[in-house]
């Protein structure tokens, strides 16, 4: 991970930081048994950072089976590889009813998603197994306030790094209480 990471902080002072970043993403997940390895087995919903600075967050996301997290924005471009399992992301808007969806894309092993600046998405693992993948934003993930609406009346409020790992908890009680049936 290391190397990975240093060839990221190297890539993002390209002229389009985001392009050149993205390659090297491509290049880590485009094996995804190799990515797996590197970043080792989901267990459990979580977030592991593995670089942390104002103009660059690098981590694992991982995603309890079915795991949903509700439309959010991060106000800095983003990249998403996927190294196991799958992520659904539904596009939304801002329109009068707070937000209204207008796209989606799914991500499988080995693909990598590129969201703008002003993206606005919610996530979803369809799968009955865990989905592990490898973040990247254009800033400071856990430093930045984001807005996130809510699933049902689409209204909006504040998110930032402890509203997302409080969601993960939640996900990872609710998959504990599953599995114990």
């Amino acid at each position: 991970m290391e190397g990975f990471v240093a060839d990221c902080v190297a890539a993002n002072t390209e002229a389009d930081g985001q392009a050149a970043v993205r390659e090297v993403l491509a290049g880590a997940v485009s094996d995804p048994r190799a990515a797996l390895l590197a970043v080792g087995e989901p267990e459990r919903a979580g977030i592991s950072v593995f670089h942390r600075a104002d103009d660059l967050t690098i981590f694992s996301a991982t995603w309890t089976p079915q795991m949903n997290l509700m439309p959010h924005n991060h106000k800095m471009w983003a990249l998403i590889g996927i190294y196991t399992g799958r992520e659904d992301n539904i596009f939304w808007r801002r329109s009068e009813d707070g937000v209204t969806a207008h796209d989606a894309e799914v991500l499988f092993e080995g693909d990598v998603g590129t969201l703008p600046d002003t993206a606005i998405h919610s996530v979803t693992n369809p799968l009955q197994r865990f989905t592990g993948g490898i973040h990247i934003y254009g800033g400071d993930f856990f430093a930045t306030t984001r807005s996130q609406w809510d699933p049902d009346t689409r209204e909006e409020a504040p998110s930032d790094g402890a509203v997302i790992r409080a969601i993960f908890e939640r996900a990872n009680e609710d998959y504990e209480r599953g599995q114990r049936g």
